[in-house]
């Protein structure tokens, strides 16, 4: 008889941009509503998750408040949740109010025999993503001391082309320097990034590397500039296996985006 694996799950949600008070819209979308949806809905389809991973851009307007509304979200799940910075964020104010037990910021977290390593690709006042030589002194430091068999990198902003023209005009801008940084450490088996609003899928030194779209409104693939797609809003979940295995999906509300107003000049 085959022995099952163990394994650890995580719950990726990304690019919710909720404002400091309820019903407030973006592009017409109600995005509080949304982040609700798609936690309600992911726990609909599994009841528990390990780990809930925010990849960025939480706020579209950052301030306490926002992250306040954000926090009192989450406190229902009890679930560990870990929350990185996205180019919309003011990391500042998310570690004043995400510093819990259970809701956290913390660079790394142990799952089993998985590491978790959260980068912060935020550059001040630019929609553009890079890292730091302090950022990427500390990612050293990790990967030099790691103890565990596998390691999963989460960030904001995207390491890979995604094929859109202005999108990938805000890849991590020292991306090739962050590589070189992974090239001796095989453990690492994965990198998950938001920013692009869509589901995107890649390889690069035998790392699997996702995109996961966002909680609220999603871009269209392969533009050229700034175009809204009619996909509804999603989230991530993962299976860490303890063999390094990793099973992974994306899972779109089967509610369709309502209000969405399509537009050419971004938000």
């Amino acid at each position: 008889m085959k022995t099952k694996k163990s394994f650890s799950t995580i719950l990726q949600v990304t690019d919710s941009h909720i404002f400091p008070q309820t019903g407030r819209t973006l592009l017409g979308v109600d995005t509080e509503y949304y982040f609700k949806a798609v936690l309600e809905n992911a726990h609909q389809q599994q009841k528990k998750f390990d780990l809930i991973l925010v990849s960025g851009d939480l706020a579209q307007e950052p301030c306490l408040n926002s992250y306040q509304r954000i926090n009192d979200i989450l406190l229902g799940y009890e679930t560990q949740t870990v929350c990185l910075p996205g180019n919309h964020d003011d990391f500042s104010l998310m570690q004043q109010m995400f510093n819990q037990k259970m809701i956290h910021c913390k660079k790394q977290t142990f799952l089993k025999n998985w590491q978790l390593i959260c980068l912060n690709s935020q550059i001040i006042n630019q929609a553009g993503g890079g890292f730091q030589a302090e950022e990427l002194t500390r990612l050293k430091c990790y990967l030099e001391q790691n103890e565990t068999d596998h390691i999963m990198i989460a960030m904001h902003h995207h390491c890979v082309t995604s094929g859109s023209t202005w999108m990938d005009t805000m890849l991590v801008d020292n991306r090739d320097e962050f590589f070189e940084c992974l090239q001796p450490y095989p453990e690492v088996k994965l990198i998950v990034t938001g920013h692009v609003h869509q589901n995107l899928s890649a390889q690069k030194q035998g790392i699997r590397i996702f995109s996961t779209p966002a909680t609220c409104f999603q871009f269209k693939p392969c533009s050229t500039k700034f175009t809204l797609d009619t996909l509804s809003p999603a989230y991530r979940t993962l299976k860490l296996f303890e063999d390094g295995e990793i099973e992974t999906e994306v899972h779109y509300l089967s509610e369709k985006l309502h209000d969405l107003k399509p537009t050419k000049n971004g938000y």
